[in-house]
């Protein structure tokens, strides 16, 4: 072997990569608290990027549809761009936090009140059955219900839900406000990010080909862009199904005039930007809250939405969402599950395109791997049956 300068600086680097990697095995608990006190410095910075990464999806489009490149307005066309798409983040935040949020918590303080009277109707209605069929009189006495200690219960549960919805909010709210700081500056470099996108995607596109050979700089920007398209078209697919299924529930539940309409509706567009299970969880708090008003609505409202659903999952997610995604529904699931344990609904909504992002990588690499090794079809294709 012969020990070159280029040989000799390959074994050092090995050799302190070693020395390192085992420094910091016997001091593993200062290196995590290292790398979280670095972790919250740069904090700031990875939220302002994130915020950039999804107001870029819209600006960009409302962007295009200003005024023409070129023109004598060309130099105001992003600014106005991002100012409206801001406005538009802002209405929708408000929307939740100030009206969805506080309109759920007067619901449930509402349905607090009529629960005992709902109560005293439910237990005339059994008494009346009971003289009708009295095996239900006799089932009931062996039950041995206590109304009173039961409307207790379900009075003091739905204090409870109205309490914590509220106080959440507010404490949301609080803890923005506490961290404005924060938010000030990751909203600040959001900003610079957005205005100087261009020039910033120039410098690290220098950065990558100037630090790694050309084979590899060429590759790692391939991925990139994949990951960009990958995530914009999965976000931006998100809300324009949220947006859409939404809209259907509003119209639908105005049509055959069931209470909550746009409560409900809102509900459902904001729990739908969870992916798979997001929907159902504004299902249930919607089949909830006009279950008290008017239980055969109740149930019509379940009927609708299970025919909603089939709609949007067989005709409106396949063309919005899923061709943009492009990952088969088996690692969907198994993106929202590993993603929702690991990281909430952050998890779900960053495992989907992630997930994505990695079997388009691993498919094209296989294709490789079949076409270099001039394996034949008929060694891994079924036949048609």
């Amino acid at each position: 072997m012969d020990f070159d300068k280029k040989t000799i600086k390959k074994i050092v680097l090995i050799l302190f990569s070693a020395i390192a990697f085992h420094c910091a095995l016997q001091n593993i608990s200062s290196v995590l608290s290292l790398a979280h006190r670095l972790f919250g410095i740069f904090l700031p910075f990875l939220i302002g990027g994130a915020i950039a990464f999804i107001l870029n999806i819209p600006m960009s489009r409302i962007e295009g549809l200003l005024f023409p490149k070129n023109g004598l307005l060309d130099r105001f066309r992003r600014p106005l761009a991002y100012l409206i798409t801001l406005i538009l983040a802002t209405g929708i935040i408000v929307l939740v936090f100030f009206v969805v949020v506080p309109e759920m918590g007067r619901t449930f303080s509402m349905l607090a009140e009529q629960i005992p009277s709902a109560m005293e109707s439910l237990e005339q209605t059994l008494d009346s059955l009971s003289i009708s069929w009295p095996e239900v009189k006799m089932y009931l006495d062996r039950m041995d219900i206590n109304w009173s200690s039961l409307t207790q219960k379900a009075v003091g549960l739905l204090q409870g839900i109205t309490s914590t919805a509220v106080n959440s909010s507010f404490s949301a709210i609080g803890k923005i406000i506490s961290g404005v700081t924060s938010f000030f500056i990751s909203f600040v470099f959001s900003i610079y990010l957005l205005m100087q996108k261009e020039k910033l995607s120039r410098h690290g596109k220098q950065v990558i080909y100037g630090l790694f050979p050309l084979h590899a700089a060429d590759r790692i920007m391939e991925v990139l862009s994949l990951s960009h398209v990958t995530f914009s078209r999965f976000f931006s697919g998100q809300c324009i199904e949220a947006i859409i299924l939404g809209t259907m529930f509003f119209c639908a539940m105005s049509l055959f005039r069931m209470p909550y309409a746009l409560l409900v509706g809102v509900l459902i567009a904001v729990t739908a930007l969870i992916p798979v299970v997001g929907a159902f969880i504004g299902c249930f708090v919607g089949a909830f809250l006009i279950l008290i008003v008017n239980p055969w609505q109740a149930a019509q409202f379940v009927v609708l939405f299970l025919v909603l659903q089939q709609i949007e999952g067989n005709l409106i997610y396949p063309h919005v969402v899923g061709s943009s995604v492009g990952l088969p529904s088996v690692w969907v699931l198994a993106a929202v599950t590993v993603g929702g344990s690991l990281l909430g609904v952050v998890g779900m909504l960053l495992f989907i395109p992630l997930c994505s992002v990695c079997y388009a990588l691993f498919r094209t690499f296989i294709k490789d791997q079949l076409k270099e090794r001039a394996i034949p079809q008929e060694k891994w294709n079924l036949p048609k049956p």
